[in-house]
């Protein structure tokens, strides 16, 4: 013992050897460029504190933006809010990754970087892509599981008490893997990122769990009586065969159904769907109605001309659409159309509450909501 230290003197805390310099984001296979180009244009390259640069394999199902210098990225991370990413379905600071791990010892190299981080988590979870290939990974991930927790809790990295932080384990190969830590109020509660639903038997189609899931995500579950309940009125355009209108009618909503295609008979014997065959471009509602849905297959500026219309009319209070992309440059398109939107909506004095989102339950699109003052 030094002679100046006391056993009773509080030790100073060693210095991390290992810093979590990078953001770890998972997505939707196929869409890691346009993750990583609504990265590139909201962090602002350059820009101080936050220099870095985009790491992204086709379809990895994973984007990592590594800072420059080694430079830690929770101050990014804090500033960059998952919920404001059209893309991303989880959003890590991260470590770098482990490659090449031996099949005979993997949790060593791993308990060490959790360890040399300095970092300690309330929780352990184990994911992978969203992919065919990452599922063959689930037997070692649940074998991994129990010696995980087990030895991270006698190095006092895994404890009841650490401020809510989570420690994820992205698995990319059986030899492969990257650590980052999550944040609660910044981070999806669902392992993934990805919200499961499960498919109501008498839906008329399956595009029914996009609305399901669009509620999930853009309206917090406690508003859910006061803004999602009966007596409402709403406007599905485009509605055949009534998958939107389905959730609709199941919240206690009257429906006006617009579209020249068929309706489901069981939602149309609600009572609570009038279905109009007409175009739901051009269709006015009769008074104003508390929401709009609409998930029409057009050009995505379209769809803005004819949403930006009933908002600046007035028409609805609240709004959910879908926005069907182009196979290049999507990002560009989402930015285009939420720029116009907002631009002409905030011209108008109209303080619109706008957020967009790529669900899981979309495939090559995203569903905007804008809620109204």
């Amino acid at each position: 013992m030094s002679p100046n230290s006391s056993p009773n003197k509080p030790q100073a805390k060693p210095a991390p050897t290992c810093v979590p310099n990078e953001l770890l984001l998972y997505c939707r296979p196929g869409f890691e460029n346009d993750l990583g180009a609504e990265l590139q244009a909201k962090i602002g390259v350059p820009n101080a504190g936050a220099a870095g640069h985009v790491e992204a394999e086709p379809g990895a199902g994973h984007v990592r933006w590594v800072m420059a210098d080694m430079q830690p990225a929770n101050e990014l991370h804090r500033e960059l809010p998952l919920a404001a990413l059209v893309f991303a379905r989880q959003s890590l600071v991260a470590m770098p990754p482990l490659v090449g791990l031996s099949r005979d010892d993997r949790l060593t190299p791993i308990i060490a970087q959790v360890v040399a981080s300095g970092w300690s988590f309330e929780s352990l979870w184990q994911e992978t892509p969203d992919s065919n290939d990452a599922k063959a990974l689930a037997g070692l991930m649940k074998a991994l599981q129990r010696p995980l927790e087990s030895t991270l809790r006698k190095r006092g990295a895994l404890r009841r008490k650490a401020g809510g932080r989570r420690l994820h384990l992205f698995w990319t190969a059986g030899d492969g893997v990257q650590l980052g830590m999550s944040f609660p109020g910044n981070r999806s509660e669902s392992p993934g990122g990805i919200r499961r639903l499960r498919f109501p038997h008498d839906a008329p189609s399956r595009s029914t769990l996009k609305l399901e899931e669009a509620w999930h995500v853009f309206i917090p579950r406690d508003e859910w009586e006061t803004r999602l309940h009966a007596g409402m009125q709403a406007a599905d355009l485009g509605a055949a065969p009534g998958g939107w209108s389905y959730q609709l009618v199941r919240q206690g909503m009257y429906v006006y159904a617009i579209d020249n295609g068929p309706m489901g008979r069981e939602l149309m014997a609600t009572g609570q769907v009038e279905h109009l065959r007409e175009d739901g471009f051009t269709w006015q509602p009769p008074q104003r109605l508390d929401w709009l849905v609409c998930d029409i297959v057009d050009k995505p500026m379209r769809v803005i001309d004819m949403v930006e219309r009933w908002l600046l009319k007035r028409w609805c209070h609240e709004a959910v659409f879908n926005l069907k992309l182009p196979m290049k440059q999507r990002w560009a398109e989402v930015s285009r159309c939420l720029e116009r939107l907002e631009t002409r909506l905030a011209g108008a004095g109209i303080a619109a509450r706008i957020a967009c989102k790529q669900l899981y339950h979309d495939r090559e699109e995203v569903t905007v909501h804008v809620r109204l003052p």
